[in-house]
């Protein structure tokens, strides 16, 4: 079971002056809790965050699985106090997610090194 789990109502993909973000959200307002992944463009490092810029790292991701209900990401362990001790986020997206699918997929390109399934 995850430490903290984001039930994602809306992806995105936008590329934006040489980044491109990817992200899951609960809902449109920032409150309702959202992950975020960002890398440069022609590749790199992956920025992770989840609900606030001050709980991110860059290269904090050790393993992505992908199951029935979403994904699952696993912390690098000394990045753990930096996501408030947290070791795995899960982010269940379910088929009401808008975009949905292809923000899986464009996550999936960007994390395919760590990613399990």
């Amino acid at each position: 079971m995850a430490d903290v789990t984001l039930k994602a109502a809306y992806g995105s993909v936008v590329e934006d002056e040489g980044q491109l973000f990817v992200g899951f959200a609960a809902g449109e307002d920032e409150a309702e809790g959202y992950v975020l992944f960002r890398q440069a463009v022609g590749g790199g490092p992956v920025w992770f965050e989840v609900n606030d810029e001050t709980f991110g790292a860059e290269d904090a991701i050790a393993v992505v699985t992908e199951g029935p209900k979403g994904i699952e990401i696993t912390l690098r362990p000394e990045r753990a106090a930096t996501f408030g001790w947290a070791t795995s986020v899960a982010v269940r997206i379910g088929p009401d997610c808008e975009d949905g699918d292809a923000t899986k997929a464009a996550l999936r390109d960007m994390l395919a090194s760590v990613w399990a399934s």
